[in-house]
């Protein structure tokens, strides 16, 4: 399968040169054929689990902590406006 390494860096904003993009051009390729040589494995009767041992309430208590400044959440942002994240719209036909 065919990654295209320089649109994915684009989406999480990554600058990478052209040797970066190159040697994870390779890994992405390898990492892809490995899920897809696992896919090929009998899960016949085989229960779905989320952990591969039982877990007992991973759960914490819900506590207001501290959190980051408004300016230091905001400085990677592509667009705002003042203190907030400026989005486009991703919903078609919704009514405002």
């Amino acid at each position: 399968m065919k990654i295209d390494v320089a649109y994915v860096s684009e989406l999480a904003r990554l600058e990478l040169s052209d040797e970066e993009k190159s040697l994870f051009q390779t890994q992405l390729e390898n990492i892809v054929g490995y899920v897809e040589k696992i896919s090929e494995v009998d899960v016949e009767g085989v229960p779905p689990m989320m952990h591969g041992h039982d877990t007992v309430n991973a759960f914490r208590e819900d506590v207001v902590g501290e959190s980051l400044p408004a300016e230091t959440a905001l400085a990677n942002a592509p667009k705002r406006v003042g203190d907030e994240f400026l989005l486009p719209k991703i919903v078609e036909g919704a009514e405002s």
